[in-house]
């Protein structure tokens, strides 16, 4: 068999498995991975360094499916080049507890990169790879040692496209000037309610990525494997802008009746396709899941990319070491996803009385432990002097320079999925962006994936309440608090002084399977007094007892509270007790850490027998009810702010410590 008929039949081989695991499951996307195959086949026979026996290999290109609804294309590929991924697993596509779900998701599947299915995201999180892969570059290659060298690819749909997050993705990549990315577009002239001259054709594809500063090619024909190979590797020789290739393909080629049909796009084809599909391609139509040997010789990268990473183990890892040797330790930590040590012990403490907004305090806390973490960046969507989350010093990203510090514009969705494609990259610690609470709802998809990916990023909020004051209630968060908190595996953590501050950052520093939210004031807060109430250490809890009128006594009277509401909350209690109330003040920082705790410690904050408990916060009250119980009460916002000044705003609504006495006194008077 000579090159042209052994590719042939790895491509079609690669549409026999998409249709058979679809049909099987009666659920899928086959028309894409069919359309697809001998761009697949391309790029991962052709360019693609992987090594399937090592996908930790540091130095692997990295492949991104954006249009993750064709992922039985990747996991077809993926079997075929000689993954952990078995003809048994693509015959359980779809099905509970299998290794191929129906969009790729990242630590599921050996080879996946990162999960896609939400569009646009994949491109997003493409561009962070390649954004990660040219600050190590920068941070850790020297002449004639180029240990960080490889590239990132990503298939992207029409839909991908649609959806803004792409554009603000695309836009930070040409700005760049991130030549190692190259994003392939299927342009295959159908979406799920028909083609796309109905909702997407009036706007030239390749004219909008050419102004973002991309370089554009056009391949008129998805089947013509030497002109996508020539494409991709013009893509690679230009080295100083991202490269955007748009393939004109057909959905669901070569099948007979389905081909260029929407139908085919998000449904398996039926038996009787299949079958006829089969025929034109010349297999025997009643077998399924067949797979020539000569197939899995040519398509294995097992051998080539054991061997890639072994000689770069060796001709550049090995001596590398030795001539670098404090640089390799940096390199160590940062591929562990871990800080040099003495981190902790630089972490700031802040001086009793000291008034200070949590977001300084938080500038602060970065601020002592930038050196610790050499390979940590981010930054802000256009607001770094109001969020304060700037490394002093480190530089900013840009063409020229891969500095820490990255001005991601106002494009916060952009920004989350590319903070994420830096996390799942690997190398980089504890990547971050920010911008006013208000806009976490612009990066909330972002968010989302970062928790469902375990991706231990950092999300830092600030202008965390209606005190921001005149901007008014467009600015002001209200149910965010409560959404958040509802977005599994994600740490919502809103501190309530500076002290408070600082531990919120070691916790976010110290966890490895997880994002973490920080929510901060742009209000100064006095910071507590720790000699008189617990140590800000136990926010690692979740919730502690802060202060207790009669220790040692069970309270009559519990209050919780979290964020600039924390000192208030205190200084109510502490008028209670003038008045001989027993009472109990709780600092509930993090929920879900809270709630994480053993039972007995939870009964031991919060006693089972105190049903008087009234929870502080300015904003929606659902999240509040399960800890204040149905006799508690909550005084919080289930309505939308006012522009006025801060103190003003927060005053007619009713968080002040007199009104929180109040409400307070009202729950004892009807509390059995």
């Amino acid at each position: 068999m000579n090159e042209r008929e052994i590719r042939e039949l790895s491509i079609d081989t690669i549409r026999g498995l998409a249709m058979d695991s679809v049909q099987q499951a009666n659920s899928g996307h086959p028309g894409t991975a069919m359309a697809l195959a001998p761009l697949a086949y391309t790029i991962f026979k052709r360019f693609l360094h992987v090594n399937p026996r090592g996908t930790d290999w540091p130095d692997r290109d990295r492949f991104v499916l954006s249009s993750g609804h064709a992922c039985v294309l990747q996991y077809s590929m993926l079997h075929l080049c000689g993954y952990d991924l078995t003809l048994d697993d693509l015959k359980q596509f779809r099905q509970w507890g299998s290794r191929t779900p129906g969009h790729p998701e990242r630590g599921h599947t050996p080879g996946i990169e990162v999960t896609t299915g939400p569009l646009g995201q994949g491109v997003g999180n493409a561009v962070g790879m390649a954004l990660a892969e040219r600050f190590l570059a920068e941070r850790f290659n020297r002449p004639g040692r180029e240990l960080v060298d490889h590239r990132t690819y990503a298939i992207c749909s029409d839909g991908d496209l649609m959806e803004g997050i792409s554009q603000e993705a695309a836009s930070i990549a040409g700005h760049f000037g991130l030549g190692k990315l190259t994003l392939c577009y299927d342009d295959n002239h159908i979406t799920i309610d028909g083609t796309t001259a109905i909702s997407f054709d009036s706007e030239s594809h390749m004219a909008r990525f050419a102004a973002e500063g991309w370089h554009v090619q056009r391949v008129e024909d998805s089947e013509d494997v030497d002109a996508l190979a020539q494409a991709i590797q013009t893509a690679r020789e230009n080295a100083q802008r991202p490269s955007f290739i748009s393939i004109r393909s057909h959905i669901a080629f070569p099948a007979p009746h389905a081909v260029d049909t929407a139908k085919s796009h998000g449904s398996a084809l039926g038996e009787d396709e299949v079958r006829a599909t089969k025929q034109v391609m010349g297999f025997d139509p009643d077998k399924r899941f067949w797979v020539d040997e000569r197939v899995y010789e040519h398509m294995s990268l097992r051998d080539s990319g054991a061997a890639a990473q072994s000689e770069w183990e060796q001709k550049l890892l090995g001596p590398w070491r030795e001539a670098f040797p404090e640089m390799a330790a940096d390199w160590d930590l940062a591929w562990q996803g871990k800080l040099r040590e003495g981190w902790r012990e630089a972490l700031p403490t802040f001086a009793a009385g000291e008034q200070i907004a949590s977001r300084s305090a938080g500038q602060k806390t970065m601020a002592a432990f930038a050196e610790f973490a050499p390979t940590m960046i981010g930054g802000a969507a256009d607001l770094v002097e109001s969020t304060k989350t700037v490394f002093d010093g480190a530089g900013e990203f840009s063409k020229v320079h891969a500095g820490r510090n990255v001005p991601f514009g106002i494009r916060e969705h952009g920004m989350g999925a590319i903070v994420n494609g830096a996390c799942a990259h690997g190398g980089i610690v504890k990547p971050y962006g920010s911008t006013f609470l208000m806009f976490s709802d612009y990066m909330r998809g972002s968010v989302r994936l970062s928790a469902l990916m375990g991706l231990p990023v950092v999300w830092v909020w600030t202008h965390d309440s209606v005190a921001l004051g005149e901007d008014g209630p467009t600015h002001q968060p209200i149910e965010h608090y409560a959404s958040l908190r509802a977005i599994p595996d994600l740490w919502v953590i809103r501190p309530g002084d500076a002290n408070e501050t600082a531990a919120a950052w070691q916790v976010a520093l110290e966890r490895e399977d997880g994002p973490v939210a920080l929510l901060l004031s742009r209000q100064n807060i006095p910071t507590l007094d720790r000699d008189e109430v617990a140590g800000a250490e136990l926010l690692a809890r979740g919730g502690y007892v802060l202060w207790d009128s009669a220790a040692g006594q069970t309270p009559e009277l519990i209050l919780i509270s979290t964020g600039a509401e924390l000192p208030k909350t205190l200084h109510a209690a502490q008028a209670l007790a003038e008045d001989g109330a027993k009472v109990r003040v709780v600092s509930m920082p993090c929920m879900e850490l809270f709630e994480a705790q053993s039972q007995d410690y939870r009964d031991e904050v919060l006693p089972r027998a105190v049903t008087a408990r009234l929870a502080v916060e300015p904003g929606a009250t659902m999240s509040w009810w399960k800890w204040v119980g149905l006799d508690g009460d909550v005084l919080g916002l289930d309505r939308f702010g006012a522009s006025a000044p801060g103190s003003t705003v927060l005053e007619k609504l009713g968080f002040t410590s007199e009104n929180i006495a109040t409400r307070a006194r009202a729950l004892l008077e009807r509390t059995p």
